[in-house]
C-alpha cells in the first residue's frame, strides 16, 4: 500500500471534556497521510491560501500566478522562486513540486468573483482531487486504549474499515451521511426523545445509531490483550 506518515495532535482535542476524557493523562489523535502531504498543506497555510477572512476584489479576473505573486515577498526572482524563499524551500523541492502540480503558478484565470483565498484553494482542490469513475476510497479508523487493571497493563484495539464503491458511492459519503440520516430517522420515529441540538455523547443518541449502522457495514472489530 506504500509508505505513510502520521500527523499527531496532542493539545487541540476540544472534545476531551465532552467525552469525559479530561482526566486521561495521555490522549493522542493521529491521521495517516501519504508522505509529503502534511508539509505541503503547511505550505498552503504559510502562504495564506487557507485564509477565509477577506475577499479578493476582482479575483475572477486574476490568474493563479498573479494571486501567488501577491503573496510572494518582493524580489527579482520568479514568483515560484520567491514563494520558495517564503517557505524556506528549494525551488525544486517536493513541496514546491506539489504546489506546481496544483496549478498555483499557472496563468489560468481563477474565474471566481470576490473570493477569499480559502475559497479559491477549495475550488482548485475540488478539481484536482476529484475521484475518477474508476477510483475507490477507503477509510480506516482505529482506537487504541492502554490501561492498567489488577496490576496488569492491557491494550484494547478497536478497528473499522470501510471501502467505497466508486466515484459516487464513497466510504466518506457513507460515514458522513449515514449517522445523521439514521439519527433523523430515529427522531422522526420517536425513538429518541431528546430535544434541541444533540451531539453523540449520550447513550440515548449514540447507542441506537451505532446499532443501525451495523446494517450498513459500519462495524468495529475489537482485540484485547495483556501487554505487561
Amino acid at each position: 500500500m506504500g509508505n505513510f506518515e502520521v500527523y499527531a495532535n496532542r493539545d487541540s482535542l476540544l472534545y476531551r471534556e465532552q467525552y469525559g476524557l479530561k482526566d486521561i493523562p495521555t490522549i493522542l489523535r493521529g491521521t495517516i497521510r501519504y508522505p509529503g502531504y502534511c508539509a505541503a498543506w503547511n505550505a498552503l497555510i504559510e502562504i495564506g491560501l487557507t485564509d477565509a477572512d477577506f475577499p479578493i476584489l476582482d479575483s475572477g479576473k486574476l490568474t493563479y500566478h498573479s494571486l501567488m505573486e501577491a503573496f510572494a515577498p518582493e524580489g527579482t526572482g520568479s514568483v515560484k522562486d520567491r514563494i520558495a524563499e517564503l517557505l524556506n524551500e528549494a525551488p525544486d523541492s517536493e513541496v514546491m513540486q506539489k504546489l506546481e502540480w496544483l496549478g498555483l503558478f499557472s496563468k489560468k484565470k481563477i474565474n471566481i468573483e470576490n473570493a477569499t483565498p480559502a475559497l479559491i484553494l477549495e475550488h482548485l482542490l475540488l478539481k484536482k482531487w476529484k475521484l475518477e469513475p474508476q477510483d475507490k476510497d477507503m477509510i480506516i479508523m482505529q482506537h487504541e486504549f492502554v490501561y492498567a487493571l489488577n496490576g496488569k497493563k492491557h491494550r484494547l484495539t478497536s478497528t473499522m474499515v470501510m471501502k467505497g464503491n466508486g466515484q459516487n458511492d464513497t466510504a466518506m459519503a457513507r460515514l458522513v451521511g449515514l449517522p445523521m440520516g439514521i439519527f433523523v430517522g430515529l427522531i422522526a420515529d420517536g425513538k429518541i426523545k431528546s430535544t434541541g441540538v444533540q451531539i453523540p455523547v449520550t447513550k440515548e443518541v449514540y447507542e441506537p445509531v451505532l446499532e443501525e449502522l451495523k446494517e450498513y457495514g459500519v462495524i468495529f472489530t475489537e482485540k484485547e490483550e495483556v501487554i505487561g
